[in-house]
This record gives structure tokens, C-alpha cells and sequence, in this order.
């Protein structure tokens, strides 16, 4: 029975999710792996290195380690976290390295990076990953095919979807008009998020533009590159990937700016929520001082990538962890959109994130939007 729910389950991330764990060592510092899987590497996963072997990137990087607040805690657990390749886990590397590197003693947190959500569901439901990071959309699924089982914690990625030429440039969302747009994630927040800010420009998608999806980030920008008079929806750091792989691409529009705008004078704003981190709810009930723990290390990581001043140590960790490039890393963490959201802003952004994908398609978030429960 439970590994029907779990096929389910699935079937419905696969459905509603965009952004690509749990180590099984136990030790006073994390255990950061990366997580094998037979899907074809993405565009940017195609530019990424192994996981370097080196020590913490320099003396500053040291530093700013050392001055991390520790929080203290009754008695050390052992926390499985799940991150994404991508943004999400981007905003973690700090936190990994210091945990590493032993500088946090206060609990024992075992990383484990994902190339897909698809992967990290179940790991949630079946108890093995305590605390993950998924797409905002895929925690309301979540909350409701588990009845409650996890809580959003924080808001970790704000928008990170782009639109991109090939030397035709695009200086507003009218300028789309009977251009043809490449895509992946259909069914999905891309096409959810596309579909709402064309329509509240004026446009309808299935007449005014002519939208192709691909099966992933990679076909998009190939199909771009091949085609001068198109445009692509690329999401960060794979836009980035494309201006480095021809002098021709332009990133012309950041879709959470279409998306503010569009949401500056409603009397509650919301935002393009891409990514947030949730717990499970019987984790959070049984070690809820260990979960603010998490929030602050959390916190003062997104702080540290986020920083002008550290941004080459960052993009190093970036690489250390085999997450992207580092020089790629360097040029896409200032459009990433990393942040760290927590309590009533959290809620009413998402609130207002999850309404507009439910509005459009109520599997978006899994049928129901979720209860005042679901917000930590």
C-alpha cells in the first residue's frame, strides 16, 4: 500500500515541479554526496566538474566560517537534509563547508544534493530526509498527499526564470507577440508562471506566441541556438550557461520583475516563490529546537553567498560541491534570487503564489491549496 501512495506521489511531483538529501553517515560534521541518478545531464550539469577534493577556498572564506553563530541544543541529532542541484543548493554551501569543516557541533546534518525533486519525495515521505529543499509548488503537493506530513519552513529561491535571444532582443513581455518561445517544464511552474504573465500583459499563449516544449533545459537552448528569431525560457544558472556557450545570446527579461510588477497594487503582493525548504511535521514536533538550529546556519549561509565581498569564495564552494562550475557559479549566484523568508512574509508570499497556480491548475498544488498548518 505504501509503495503505491509513493509511485502516486511521483507521478504528481513529476508533474508540478521545476528546480533540480540524506547522507546515511553519522558524524560530528555533515556528510555531503551527491546523488547518482540515469537521467541525461542538463545544461548545466553538463559544465559541472566532480566535487573537488581541495580544503575551504581561502583565508576569508575560513573567516566568515569562524564568525557563524552557533545555536545550542539539548543533545546532538543527526538531520538528513535534501538539496537540489541548483539555486537551492547553492544557498547551502556555506552551511555545508561549515559543517564539514567542524566549525558546527550542535547537530550532526548529513547533505545529500539531487538532480531532481522527483528524487527527493519520496525520501520525505518514507521519513529518510528530514528537512529538503523542493519547489514551492511541490511542498503544497506534498502538505496535501501526506495530510499534513511536512511544513514549509522558509522561502529559500524567489524567481529564477529568464527569457533569452539568440541577437533578437526582447525589451518587453508585448515584444513576445508572434515569436516563438522554447521551454521545458510543461505542466509545471514554467508553464504556469509563462502562461500568467503573458496573460496579464495582454496575451493570449496559445494564439499571440507559439510556445515549444522540451523535455529539458538543455533541448531548449539548443533549439534556441539553431534558431536566431526565437527567444527561450531558461531558468538561472542555465541562462547563464547559454551566454557563455554563444556571443549572440542576450538575457533580456527576469520574469520576477514582470511578475512584481504585475503584483504591485494588489492589497496582498505575492511573489514568484521557485523554491522553499520544508520539514517534516513529526520532525519538527520531536526536535523543534534543532530546526531553528537549521534556520540560522540556513540564514547565515543564503547571507554569505548573497555577499559581494564573499562572492568568489561562494562560487568556489559552489564548484567544491559539484553543483555548477565555478566560474559559472560567479557570474549566475547575483541573478539566482537565493533568499531566506520565514514566518508571515513567507506566508503571504507563497499564499499568493500558490492561488495564482491554482487558479490556472488546481494539481499545481496538489488539488487544495493547504491550511494555515502548513506554515511554520
Amino acid at each position: 500500500m505504501k509503495n503505491k501512495f509513493i509511485a502516486a506521489l511521483c507521478v504528481a511531483v513529476l508533474s508540478c515541479s521545476l528546480l533540480a538529501g540524506c547522507g546515511s553517515s553519522k558524524a560530528t560534521s555533515s556528510s555531503v554526496t551527491a546523488a547518482t541518478t540515469d537521467a541525461p545531464a542538463s545544461a548545466a550539469t553538463s559544465e559541472v566538474p566532480a566535487a573537488a577534493t581541495s580544503e575551504a577556498p581561502t583565508a576569508a572564506a575560513s573567516e566568515a566560517a569562524a564568525e557563524a553563530t552557533s545555536v545550542e541544543v539539548s543533545e546532538p541529532v543527526d538531520v538528513n537534509i535534501a538539496a537540489l542541484k541548483g539555486p537551492t543548493a547553492m544557498g547551502m554551501v556555506e552551511f555545508m563547508n561549515n559543517a564539514d569543516s567542524g566549525e558546527l557541533t550542535d547537530n550532526s546534518h548529513n547533505f545529500t544534493i539531487y538532480e531532481s525533486p522527483d528524487e527527493v519525495s519520496p525520501l520525505l515521505v518514507q521519513g529518510k530526509a528530514d528537512i529538503a529543499a523542493v519547489p514551492g509548488n511541490l511542498a503544497s503537493v506534498l502538505y496535501n498527499k501526506t495530510n499534513g506530513g511536512v511544513k514549509v519552513i522558509a522561502i529559500n529561491t524567489l524567481g529564477v526564470l529568464y527569457i533569452v535571444d539568440n541577437g533578437k532582443t526582447v525589451s518587453s513581455i508585448a515584444d513576445l507577440k508572434g515569436r516563438t518561445i522554447y521551454a521545458s517544464g510543461k505542466g509545471s511552474t514554467p508553464e504556469y508562471v509563462l502562461n500568467y504573465i503573458l496573460e496579464q500583459n495582454g496575451l493570449d499563449p496559445a494564439k499571440d506566441v507559439t510556445i515549444e516544449w522540451k523535455s529539458e533545459h538543455a533541448e531548449a537552448l539548443s533549439s534556441l541556438l539553431a534558431d536566431p528569431d526565437a527567444v527561450a525560457l531558461l531558468p538561472q544558472p542555465f541562462a547563464t550557461v547559454a551566454k557563455a556557450k554563444a556571443d549572440t545570446i542576450n538575457i533580456d527579461l527576469d520574469l520576477t520583475k514582470e511578475w512584481d510588477t504585475i503584483q504591485a497594487d494588489s492589497e496582498t503582493p505575492s511573489a514568484l516563490v521557485m523554491g522553499v525548504a520544508v520539514a517534516r511535521t513529526d520532525f519538527i514536533n520531536e526536535h523543534p529546537d534543532v530546526v531553528e538550529s537549521f534556520l540560522q546556519h540556513y540564514s547565515d549561509s543564503v547571507n554569505y553567498v548573497n555577499d559581494e565581498a564573499t562572492l568568489d569564495d561562494a562560487a568556489s564552494l559552489v564548484g567544491k560541491y559539484g553543483i555548477v562550475d565555478e566560474a559559472v557559479a560567479k557570474k549566475a549566484l547575483p541573478q539566482c534570487n537565493i533568499t531566506f523568508i520565514t514566518g508571515d512574509e513567507m506566508k503571504e508570499k507563497l499564499q499568493g503564489f500558490l492561488q495564482v497556480l491554482y487558479d490556472q491548475d488546481k494539481t499545481a498544488v496538489g488539488g487544495t491549496l493547504p491550511g494555515d498548518d502548513f506554515y511554520y
